[in-house]
């Protein structure tokens, strides 16, 4: 028996669907399964100069287009987000392996994003100063960049882009998509969303492909501005050949994300949502908790509870009921993070809860690994300090709480922190003292609404403005200011 033919992806670009002069397909496989989904093109530098030149077109239009007009394609493509929404959350579980709930709440923040930017007429607004100096007044203006891009990661393919994309157009600009190549189902669906809009040809672009298309786009004269979310190493290198360039650029970059559990914390709440931190979506989360820290009497309580909700976690599909962790996103990936185990615990930790070489019924072939639990690692170690993206969570005992906020602005990364306690002096001193751009008290992840950006420090974010909110706005737009005179005779002239 022969195999279906399978799909390949198109780019959209000046409003047409069309195919890319690739001469490399990869194939879109569902993690579960194993099973190909489709095949991706990955498209050359010259379709990116299509892209980009359609959408520097596009620009001269669209930023003359008031604000008011411009945010009427966001409610209406919010609108057909909602009546989507399930075939967008389903789409995600397929290519990225997450469980549905986890999808249906990826895609509900999009939303919120869209809804957010369709604020634009407020919160583009400048400001004034009448009488500076006699006669004299003066008033700053915002103004749309231009061309602006994003280079999307895998593990969240229907939310990230919505960190960016709806504020860059809504702002005036015109604007480039590039999904990763592994998860870029999804926002086929977006764009065949956005197809239905009208939007003015040009406005919106997708494009598919891999390094060549990253690099096409960092060098591009006509893109002056890029947002990139993934690992650090990447964050760091497209940062500085971005910048080198002469870009705007914003940067998300990887974490070990600490969460510290006081003595006088909730046993139950802080297991159940630090369990939910650690092993949702497989880990495979810029905001995951890494690493445990228990303070004092915590240890022993924590340590068996957090232990016997990691053994019973439901590992599956994510589109059958009742699982509540899917697959990591490749075998490559699953075979890194199953070293990594293995690598703390040549470093002298124990693993609690070995999740590695799991069977799943029926899903042999997919890239499972079940929630693990490292006890006893080393603050010193490299594995306490090394990214994993995977469920594992590692476990550290600290005396202090003072010792634990040492540990945590001792590391590299600065994405997110949390704290477990019923002490309001304990929460006050830690997100006082905490060296993150995400701070958690009894939440296990961190995450910012729509309307505060997604934050993050030293080498977990590259740039000085973030996604999501007004942050956003101020880095899709460039300020202009403005001095102006008017000689007193021209106020009584006559028309």
């Amino acid at each position: 028996m022969t195999s279906p033919t399978l799909p390949i992806l198109q780019n959209y670009i000046n409003g047409q669907w069309s195919y890319a002069a690739a001469t490399e397909l990869l194939d879109v496989i569902n993690p579960a399964t194993a099973e190909p989904l489709a095949k991706v093109p990955l498209s050359p530098a010259e379709t990116i100069d299509q892209a980009a030149q359609a959408a520097q077109t596009a620009f001269k239009s669209w930023r003359k287009t008031p604000a008011p007009q411009r945010v009427q394609y966001l409610f209406r493509l919010k609108n057909l987000m909602e009546v989507a929404f399930e075939d967008l959350a389903q789409t995600i579980t397929l290519e990225c392996g997450k469980t549905l709930d986890e999808a249906r709440g990826e895609m509900r923040r999009a939303i919120e994003n869209v809804e957010i930017a369709c604020g634009i007429p407020m919160m583009m607004q400048g400001t004034n100063l009448e009488d500076i100096a006699t006669g004299i007044d003066e008033l700053m203006i915002r103004q749309p960049l231009g061309v602006a891009a994003v280079i999307a990661p895998f593990n969240f393919p229907g939310m990230i882009p919505f960190w960016f994309m709806p504020y860059a157009i809504a702002c005036g600009n015109t604007y480039l998509v590039k999904p990763s190549e592994r998860v870029p189902l999804t926002m086929i669906k977006v764009f065949e969303l956005i197809d239905q809009l009208n939007l003015p040809p040009g406005v919106l672009n997708l494009v598919q492909g891999g390094r060549e298309a990253v690099d096409a786009i960092l060098d591009h004269p006509v893109i002056r501005a890029i947002s990139f979310v993934g690992s650090t190493p990447v964050a760091r290198y497209i940062y500085n050949r971005a910048a080198a360039n002469g870009k705007r650029v914003q940067c998300q970059g990887g974490a070990k994300n600490p969460v510290i559990i006081l003595p006088d914390a909730d046993l139950e709440m802080t297991t159940r949502i630090t369990a939910d931190s650690a092993f949702g979506c497989a880990g495979q989360r810029c905001l995951a908790a890494s690493i445990a820290i228990t303070v004092g009497e915590a240890r022993d309580t924590y340590t068996e509870s957090i232990a016997q909700t990691a053994a019973s976690r439901v590992v599956g599909y994510g589109l059958e009921p009742g699982v509540q962790m899917g697959p990591v996103i490749t075998k490559a990936s699953r075979q890194r993070i199953e070293a990594l185990i293995q690598a703390g615990v040549d470093q002298g930790a124990t693993a609690l809860v070995d999740g590695r070489s799991p069977q799943i019924p029926g899903y042999e072939q997919g890239h499972f690994v079940r929630p693990t639990i490292l006890q006893n690692v080393d603050p010193a170690s490299e594995i306490a300090k090394t990214e994993i993206f995977g469920p594992v969570l590692s476990l550290i005992h600290l005396d202090t709480i003072d010792q634990a906020i040492e540990l945590i602005n001792s590391g590299q990364y600065g994405n997110m922190a949390c704290l477990f306690t019923e002490s309001g002096a304990a929460a006050r001193q830690f997100r006082y003292e905490a060296e993150a751009g995400n701070i958690g008290i009894n939440i296990g992840v961190a995450a910012p609404m729509a309307f505060f950006p997604f934050s993050g420090w030293k080498e977990s974010f590259f740039g000085d403005l973030h996604g999501q909110g007004q942050h956003a706005v101020e880095f899709f737009t460039q300020t202009k200011v403005v001095v102006e005179r008017w000689s007193p005779k021209s106020w009584s002239r006559q028309f």
